[in-house]
């Protein structure tokens, strides 16, 4: 299914009812073009939250071969994937031990549990589960979504290998399913779920309202207090220094 993102944007709900989508919190299954398509909005900038007709987007899914892997020194290593659905996208990949990367025989971990970078002379390695990735190689890659230089950028979060076409074609078809059930019309609540919804805002805005009360009087409390013990610690010293002042004058008789 061709993605429906480019048509006019849907009612975008606030922020708040995003819980309540099924695909804020979801690996979204998209091709690599799908993922091109999606928008930012006014509001959202800098979340890392896009949408595809008004539905909100974090983190995707998405099953394509690797066309290309490059090292980008000490830190990042990018494989781009290409799923034929007219478009190719970046996956980065963050190592951890950076300190090592220059001079390491052994692989490096990375921000995935599964994936280790091996240095080498002359080249590298990309390790998923012990095994090299190649030109060719398919993954299933979930991702959170970013941009560098203006173009849509993935950061690999999982990944696995796909090991045969019947694997291949059961992700495809599951991609599929996903579109035509949910990607292919707007997300719509109806009115009880957003009046529940604003309930739980508002119930949680006034549980913050009361934890702020709470504080503010256990501050106040605590200043009072301590404003007490200095009162009392300053009479006490004026009576010694009276005292002493006493024993001075007495002395001089």
């Amino acid at each position: 299914m061709t993605p429906r993102a480019s048509a006019p944007p849907a009612h975008i709900y606030p922020a708040h009812c995003f819980t309540a989508s099924p695909t804020y919190n979801a690996w979204v299954k998209l091709t690599a073009a799908d993922v091109h398509a999606l928008r930012a909005e006014p509001g959202f900038e800098g979340q890392n939250v896009f949408f595809h007709l008004n539905h909100p987007v974090r983190y995707v899914r998405l099953v394509a071969a690797i066309v290309a892997i490059d090292d980008l020194g000490p830190r990042y290593t990018l494989l781009t994937i290409d799923d034929g659905s007219g478009a190719t996208i970046e996956i980065k990949i963050t190592r951890l031990d950076t300190a090592q990367s220059a001079n390491s025989t052994s692989p490096l971990d990375t921000e995935v549990e599964n994936v280790k970078v091996k240095a080498q002379l002359g080249g590298f390695d990309v390790l998923v589960d012990g095994k090299i990735l190649d030109i060719g190689t398919v993954i299933k890659a979930r991702c959170t979504l970013g941009s560098f230089r203006g173009v849509r950028q993935l950061e690999l979060k999982r990944v696995a290998l796909v090991h045969t076409t019947d694997e291949e074609a059961q992700a495809w078809a599951d991609l599929a399913d996903f579109k035509q059930d949910v990607l292919s019309k707007p997300w719509v609540l109806t009115s009880a779920e957003l009046k529940n919804l604003e309930d739980e805002v508002n119930g949680e805005r006034r549980k913050l309202r009361e934890r702020v009360r709470r504080r503010q009087e256990y501050e106040a409390k605590k200043a009072e207090k301590r404003r007490r013990h200095e009162e009392r610690v300053e009479k006490r010293r004026r009576k010694e220094e009276q005292k002493i002042t006493r024993g001075a004058l007495d002395w001089r008789r």
